[in-house]
């Protein structure tokens, strides 16, 4: 699982990173919302690990930004503001589990394991037969591994974190672009159109929601084309 940690205490942070990484997460780290806003928006993460007290965007305003952009996260609150009134603020801002300073390393990864089991997350996420080996970097349909263009493999990606789940054109623009801004407003467009024909032959569907995004689900029978 992918962990990004939100920490503006450099050495703090660095050691949070350390620790996850060698408790078998994949951790990043950066020290300011704005930063992690960003990340969020471009990257694929699993999940957060997020410091309150953070200069220019707090972590509660970085919290409601992200919500309010539809953002489905789990977020882990770590925090020396241990109050009851902290811990309230905290989770009517959208956090899903809030832990004081200072915690113990085993409890840390024992909350977020049971995020991720709350979040139904799998190491390797699916929909149906369709799933994606994170680290070859591949996805497939049962043992038939699908070519993909890089493009295509980074929107299906953000697709398949939360099967059945809408997400939003912008985000997938961010994840299939990155940080090259596309020339043509409906590029992503075109990106799921060729997906759609690549995943005609199985029983996974990308779902297109007028105002909302995308979603991908699996289908009871397999697409005699790949439009729709």
């Amino acid at each position: 699982m992918k962990v990004l940690v939100v920490e503006d205490d450099f050495d703090l942070g660095g050691a949070l990173t350390r620790l996850l990484t060698r408790r078998g997460f994949q951790a990043a780290h950066c020290i300011d919302g704005a930063t992690a806003l960003q990340l969020l928006e471009r990257e694929l993460f699993d999940m957060a690990v997020l410091d309150l007290g953070l200069p220019g965007m707090d972590g509660l305003q970085l919290l409601q930004r992200l919500r309010g952009r539809g953002h489905a996260l789990p977020v882990l609150v770590l925090t020396a503001r241990g109050g009851v009134g902290d811990r309230v603020a905290g989770l009517n801002a959208g956090a899903d589990d809030y832990l004081a300073k200072p915690f113990d390393p085993d409890e840390l990864e024992a909350r977020l394991r049971a995020l991720a089991r709350r979040a139904g997350m799998q190491d390797e996420p699916r929909c149906g037969k369709l799933r994606l080996d994170r680290s070859a970097g591949a996805f497939y349909w049962g043992e038939q591994a699908l070519e993909l263009t890089p493009r295509e493999s980074a929107l299906l990606a953000g697709l398949m974190e939360q099967p059945g789940r809408a997400v939003t054109k912008a985000r997938l623009t961010a994840l299939a672009f990155g940080a090259d801004t596309p020339s043509q407003p409906d590029a992503v467009e075109v990106v799921v159109h060729r997906l759609r024909k690549k995943l005609a032959h199985t029983q996974v569907q990308i779902t297109t929601l007028r105002g909302l995004g995308y979603l991908v689900q699996e289908s009871r029978q397999p697409r005699p084309d790949g439009d729709g």
